[in-house]
This record gives C-alpha cells, sequence and structure tokens, in this order.
C-alpha cells in the first residue's frame, strides 16, 4: 500500500490506556491532596480537550515539517504560519504552562498531567513538542532558582507563550564533558554580566514562533574554579527590556537524520562585544541549577520515547490491517498481514514496549509530584528518592524502546516503510535523537551506577526491588490464572536484578568494571521494574477497574511482557558479573593499536 505524504495514517490520543496507566499503574493520586476537580472523569475531560486541539492543530505540522524544514536566512529562522498559530493555541488553552506555578499564571496542575499531555504533543510531532519542553523546563529552574525580579521579569511571559526558551549548554570542543566549557561572563556596572563564546546544538535557539527567545547559558567568570565547579547560569534573551536585540547570533543550523522541523543552532554569543545576561542562582553553581531544568528535560524525553513508539505502533497496526498479502491456512485470497503470527508478534512486542515505557515515565512523574505534594515528610524525602532513580531508568529505557518500535514498524511496512511515502521511516528518525538528548543512555547508566546507587549504600534501589517482590506475592495470590502466572518470571527478574546490585555494591570503587556494565545493569533494573509495574496493572485489570476490552488488552499486553521480555534479566545479569571482563581486555587491544 502506498500512501501519499498528505494522507498519512491519522493519530489518535489512545486515552483509555493512558488513563489506566495514570490511575492503576503509577497510581499517581497515592500520598498527595488531590483538588476535588480532579476526579477520573474530570482527567479524561481535561486530556479529551488536549487530544482535540492535538489531532487538529498538530498532527498536520509533522509530515510537512518533515519535508520541508526550516532554513536560516541572514541569522533569522523563519517557521511556518501554522506552526504559530498551534503554539498560541496550545499555550492560549493553559496547556503549555499546566504544571507551573500559579504564582506567575499557570495552572499548578500535577506533574502526571503534564507528561500526558506532553505524550499527546510527542506523538503528534515531536519536533513541535521540544518547544514546549524547553519552555517547562526553563519555568521549573528559574522559578527554584531565580532572584524575584528575574522571575517577574520573565516567568510570566515564558508560561504565557509569549516568550520561549534555549539551553545553550555545550560548545564545539566540549561535547557532554559541560567542565570544558570556555564561553566567559564578565561582570558589568549595572549587575548584569557580559556573556562571549560558541554553543552548538541549541534546540529552537533561533525562530520567529514568540516574541522573545531566552537563552539559558552556561559560563564561567575568568576568576572561576576550573572544571564544572567554574560554571554559572545565565538568562540572555534575544531582545533586550530596552528593546535592542541583543548581541546574540545563530550562524547555523544543522542538518539532521530526524526531527527535521525543529531548528537546531550553532550560536555565538558577544562577537560584537558580548551578550548580556543575568545570574541564575549563586556564582559557580550554575551546573547544579541547569539540573533541574535538564531532569525536567529527561523526564520530557522518556514520553518523546513513549510517543513516537505509540505513534509507529498505531500506524503499523493500521497498516497490518489494511495491507493484504500472503494466504494464511484455509483461505482462498490473500489475508490483510495482520492474520500472520510473526506481523502479529511484532505488533505485541511493539505494544508492550511501550506499555513498559509509559508505565516506567508515568511512574517517574507521579514520584516527582509526591516529591513536591506529598502529605508529610516522609512521603516527599522517598518520593524524591524514588524519582532521583526512575528518571534515568525511564528516560533510557523508553528513548531505546522508542528506537525499537520504530524500526519493528518499518520492519511491518516492508518494503514500503523503507520508503519516505509512508511516513514509517520519519518515526525512526525521529524516535534515533531521544537516546543522545539530555546526556546519552549511557551517561544515564553511568550516573546510576556511580552516584544513585552508592550514594545511600544501594538503599534506594533495594526499596524498588522490594516493591517488585511485594507485586510478585500479589500475583501469586491471585485469583486469576493468567496474574498467578506472571509471578514466577517476575520473581527470576527480580532475584537477576538484586544479584547485579549486590554484585555492584561489592564492587566498591572499581570504576572500570562498573562503567563497562552500567548500561546492562540500568536495563535489567528498568525492564524488572517496568515488569511489575505491568504486573500491578495486570491484578487492576484482573479485578474489573476497566472496561472488558481495555482490561483484556492491558491483561495481554502484561503476559506477553513476561513471557517475551522481562526473561532478557537473566542474560543481562550474566553479563553483569563478568565484570566487563571482554569489554576492558579488547579496550586495551585498541587503544594500543
Amino acid at each position: 500500500m502506498s500512501v501519499s505524504p498528505d494522507n498519512r495514517i491519522p493519530y489518535d490520543a489512545p486515552l483509555d490506556d493512558m488513563l489506566f496507566c495514570m490511575e492503576h499503574v503509577a497510581c499517581w493520586r497515592a500520598g498527595i491532596d488531590v483538588p476535588a476537580d480532579l476526579a477520573a472523569d474530570d482527567v479524561r475531560q481535561l486530556l479529551v480537550q488536549a487530544a482535540r486541539l492535538v489531532r487538529e492543530r498538530v498532527v498536520p505540522l509533522n509530515a510537512a515539517g518533515d519535508r520541508m524544514p526550516p532554513v536560516l536566512r541572514d541569522g533569522d529562522v523563519k517557521m511556518p504560519d501554522d506552526w504559530k498559530v498551534a503554539f498560541r493555541e496550545w499555550a492560549a488553552a493553559g496547556w503549555l504552562g499546566l504544571p507551573s506555578p500559579r504564582a506567575f499564571g499557570g495552572a499548578g496542575m500535577p506533574a502526571i498531567l503534564g507528561a500526558a499531555s506532553m505524550e499527546m504533543l510527542s506523538s503528534a510531532c515531536m519536533s513541535f513538542s521540544t518547544l514546549s519542553v524547553l519552555n517547562q523546563g526553563a519555568i521549573e529552574a528559574l522559578a527554584i532558582h531565580a532572584s524575584d525580579t528575574l522571575k517577574s521579569m520573565v516567568l510570566p511571559r515564558l508560561i504565557a507563550g509569549e516568550w520561549t526558551a534555549s539551553m545553550a549548554l555545550t560548545e564545539p570542543h566540549a561535547g557532554s564533558d559541560l567542565g570544558a566549557l570556555r564561553t566567559t561572563a564578565t561582570c558589568a556596572p549595572d549587575g548584569s554580566y557580559r556573556i562571549r563564546g560558541r554553543k552548538v546544538y541549541i534546540t529552537f535557539g533561533e525562530h520567529d514562533i514568540s516574541a522573545n527567545i531566552c537563552h539559558l547559558v552556561l559560563a564561567r567568570l575568568p576568576d572561576a574554579p576550573p572544571g564544572s565547579r567554574g560554571i554559572s547560569l545565565f538568562v540572555a534573551p534575544k531582545w533586550l527590556p530596552s528593546g535592542e536585540r541583543n548581541d546574540i547570533v545563530c550562524v547555523g543550523i544543522e542538518h539532521k537524520l530526524g526531527l527535521r522541523a525543529s531548528p537546531t543552532c550553532a550560536m555565538v554569543f558577544g562577537e560584537a562585544g558580548g551578550a548580556t545576561g543575568w545570574l541564575v542562582g549563586e556564582l559557580h553553581r550554575g551546573l547544579s541549577c541547569m539540573f533541574t531544568m535538564m531532569n525536567r528535560a529527561r523526564l520530557a524525553t522518556a514520553v518523546q520515547g513513549v510517543a513516537i513508539a505509540e505513534r509507529a505502533r498505531q500506524q503499523a497496526l493500521a497498516y497490518a490491517r489494511q495491507r493484504r498479502q500472503g494466504r494464511v491456512p484455509g483461505a482462498d485470497a490473500d489475508a490483510p498481514i495482520i492474520a500472520h503470527a510473526d506481523v502479529a508478534r511484532n505488533l505485541m512486542l511493539m505494544s508492550a514496549l511501550t506499555a513498559a515505557s509509559r508505565a516506567l515515565a508515568y511512574r517517574a512523574a507521579a514520584e516527582i509530584q509526591r516529591a513536591a505534594q506529598g502529605r508529610d515528610a516522609a512521603i516527599r524525602s522517598g518520593a524524591q528518592r524514588c524519582a532521583d532513580l526512575l528518571t534515568p531508568l525511564a528516560k533510557a529505557y523508553a528513548t531505546d524502546s522508542g528506537v525499537a518500535a520504530a524500526s519493528l514498524g518499518i520492519q511491518i511496512h516492508g518494503g514500503a516503510g523503507y520508503i519516505e511515502d509512508t511516513g514509517a521511516a520519519q518515526h525512526w528518525r525521529d524516535a534515533r535523537i531521544a537516546p543522545i538528548f539530555e546526556g546519552t543512555n549511557g551517561i544515564q547508566a553511568i550516573d546510576l551506577v556511580t552516584r544513585k546507587l552508592l550514594r545511600d549504600d544501594g538503599a534506594g534501589v533495594r526499596d524498588l526491588l522490594a516493591e517488585i517482590s511485594a507485586v510478585v506475592a500479589q500475583l501469586e495470590a491471585s485469583a486469576q490464572q493468567p496474574c498467578r502466572a506472571m509471578a514466577q518470571p517476575l520473581a527470576e527478574g527480580v532475584a537477576s536484578a538484586r544479584q547485579a546490585t549486590e554484585w555492584l555494591l561489592a564492587a566498591g570503587r572499581d570504576t572500570d568494571a562498573r562503567l563497562a556494565v552500567a548500561t546492562p545493569y540500568a536495563e535489567l533494573l528498568a525492564t524488572t521494574f517496568a515488569g511489575a509495574l505491568l504486573g500491578r496493572g495486570a491484578l487492576a485489570a484482573a479485578d474489573g477497574a476497566v472496561d472488558a476490552q481495555t482490561g483484556q488488552r492491558q491483561l495481554q499486553v502484561a503476559e506477553f511482557y513476561m513471557q517475551a521480555i522481562l526473561p532478557r534479566a537473566g542474560a543481562l545479569v550474566r553479563e553483569i558479573l563478568s565484570g566487563g571482563e571482554a569489554v576492558l581486555a579488547m579496550r586495551a587491544l585498541w587503544q594500543e593499536g
């Protein structure tokens, strides 16, 4: 089947699956005082409104933006008018400021609603969604770290969508090593700073969707300590309060594999004497301030992984129902390819990866919410520790799953998937940046095994493992046979995760061994905890918490996950217990060569 680029299979928000995950898997209401106007029906109606706006305004942007990406002319990036209309309507409807502080015009709504609305937006057009991700991350960072004067100047405009934000972090020579930054900032007599340097890979660093762009810039003072300890954070707007253009110039936009409609810019600050900026937080503490924004962006990137997996899944399912090829036993004519068992298996794999990724991302959002709004200090402290662990796990697992699901979607389309007309290839191209965004997945894994695991001698991870074991016990005690059958593979998975955790803790500070097995450990922990979350959902479905069709779908996806994906834990633990010996030995040979 050939599909015109202007008539691709549409996207519809999977509201039943999203709401099921929010209520029965992430259990977002636990431990907080939920506003009276956020009963289950109210939440559904809110998301219905977002889904309608996304379907009507944002879905049409995706294919056109991929075919005709923005271009740079004389330092300006011009975006299509329909992008401006869509962003204005999304902001005006309150979705841009949904989780933002009410004091500055936000709705102050729970983080889980922000995650759900961001999933829809990212499925509709991932390029478009990155602009909202940047705004929400900047809003959180400034709300926590900026001065009152800076907050009053910037936050209301970012929340309203009048202004947008960018993260100006890395530089051509530095990559992920932010301690190697060379951009400088010097204090001016009026207390502002003059920033000079070159930044790269700045998403939406230049565009004309909003009236102003607030760049959050990392730079160091001339007398700053070396490395990451000497970095400070500044806000440098495209347009100054006086109405003058700031000394900030876009000198190039990248030609990318995917996300083509989202301009990724190279920017020069201070070419004509110095870009004016204002300090955010304390001097030399900029990296910790920026991590507030980056952690929000990491969760949003996890949600983008969920979103692209869902979009690819919907398209592959629709194609498999329509495309007729080959015969199945007992049939006299070509059957829809969904009738072929291997195609159905690939679709089931896409569904399981999507559900597991959504479970991890939504649970991380729920923990972030509990950390801020928990009823008591113990709830807030425990939730923060859990959120710190789940954010890198969700980011890595969901983005890897998004790539895998999009690749499977191409496979289901066959040759038609490898050409651009169907749109299946775009999903894979767009998905491929997410494992690199906001710190590569390898960096997430390193953070897990060197900081998150060791800082409390494994107590936080042991809490996760105890939760998995509790789900195993609930599955074993279930009156429903499909649930009881899930207990054994989950028990084996948690045993593998526990064995790997204790090995890493016993390894002490053997950095090489830790780093060589960091990625398989992160995958093992995420795979197993996602299994527990899907198991919890299966218990709710079996108990009749939702309608029969939704419940049956949730049960079958969880059953397949336990059978086909969770057993990978056994192979991962064997790799971890090897201590990466083969990797380290080969590294030595490569270095000699």
